[in-house]
């Protein structure tokens, strides 16, 4: 099974959102095989705590507009690693310090990458 276009396509607005609030490198991973949960995860970074909370607020604010609310929302009291769930997707906003300690990306890489076809002015902030 492979992940849906529903949940690539909520990947790909929460990268875009993520973005907007300056967030750096927008990886998302097809996780439909290992995970019966859900299809997507997303990773985005922040540099700071503020500007974790930015872009998880940008993030929810611009889902929500198109009719998306989370399910679940953990680890914004510290504002150092935010998991937003949509059921399909679940995006993750780390300060830059904890993805490079939990390296998700480490942990997910026998799983495909999804290309989230993103706009080359925003590719090029990714």
């Amino acid at each position: 099974m492979t992940a849906t276009d529903h949940a690539i396509d909520i990947a790909r607005l929460a990268a875009l959102a993520a973005l907007d609030k300056l967030a750096q490198d927008p990886v998302a991973f097809d996780v439909s095989e290992r995970l019966a949960i859900t299809d997507v995860f997303l990773i985005v970074t922040a540099t700071n705590e503020r500007q974790v909370g930015a872009v998880v607020d940008g993030v929810e604010e611009s889902l929500l507009a198109h009719g998306l609310k989370t399910v679940r929302r953990e680890g914004d009291r510290e504002n150092r690693w935010v998991l937003m769930d949509y059921l399909d997707t679940v995006v993750h906003v780390q300060h830059s310090e904890e993805r490079a300690l939990y390296a998700l990306e480490r942990l997910w890489k026998d799983c495909p990458r999804i290309d989230l076809q993103l706009p080359d002015e925003a590719a090029a902030r990714a």
